[in-house]
């Protein structure tokens, strides 16, 4: 394994970081905020390692942090979770290397459309039930280190937030 294998590995554990701290957050504008940060560096990481479809993917997820996390009206309403999701598919079509472009892409549509519930608890689900594990599956065959762990951690993590705030406040639908 050489220097620049490691340096690679090295940056998608900056973005598994991020995303453990994303779920720490109980206001949903700041754990997008957050989300941001980490979608940036995982897009380096993927693109770096060649898995283009999953870098891909992580561009249109930091778009989605950006428009969840911010005060934009438009950027909160259904249409633009429409939106973000042919993104998705567009993503899938350019980049297609067989059946495994279909696993970010389709655990990041389920992503979004969580997100744009804009209820905790959904969020959370979403990503326990959906997202982690298909990412855990592109992570291993593309050799992602910092994904298998981030995604491990963000289970971990969503199960912390679900303890420290109670399910039952997580089902909120925040402004």
């Amino acid at each position: 394994m050489d220097s620049n294998h490691i340096f690679i590995q090295v940056i998608g554990f900056v973005g598994t970081v991020l995303f453990f701290v994303s779920f720490q957050c109980k206001n949903n504008k700041n754990l997008f905020r957050v989300q941001f940060l980490s979608y940036l560096f995982y897009t380096i990481h993927l693109i770096l390692l060649g898995a283009f479809t999953g870098g891909i993917s992580y561009i249109i997820n930091t778009f989605r942090s950006l428009c969840l996390g911010s005060r934009w009206e438009f950027a909160q309403r259904k249409e633009m979770c429409v939106f973000i999701c042919l993104l998705q598919i567009a993503a899938l079509y350019f980049t297609w290397s067989g059946w495994i472009s279909i696993l970010p892409v389709a655990a990041n549509i389920a992503t979004t459309i969580g997100g744009y519930t804009h209820n905790a608890r959904k969020i959370r689900l979403a990503g326990m039930l959906i997202n982690s594990p298909l990412w855990i599956i592109y992570d291993v065959i593309v050799g992602s280190w910092a994904g298998i762990l981030d995604e491990a951690v963000s289970e971990a993590s969503m199960v912390l937030s679900i303890i420290r705030y109670g399910w039952a406040d997580l089902d909120k639908v925040e402004d």
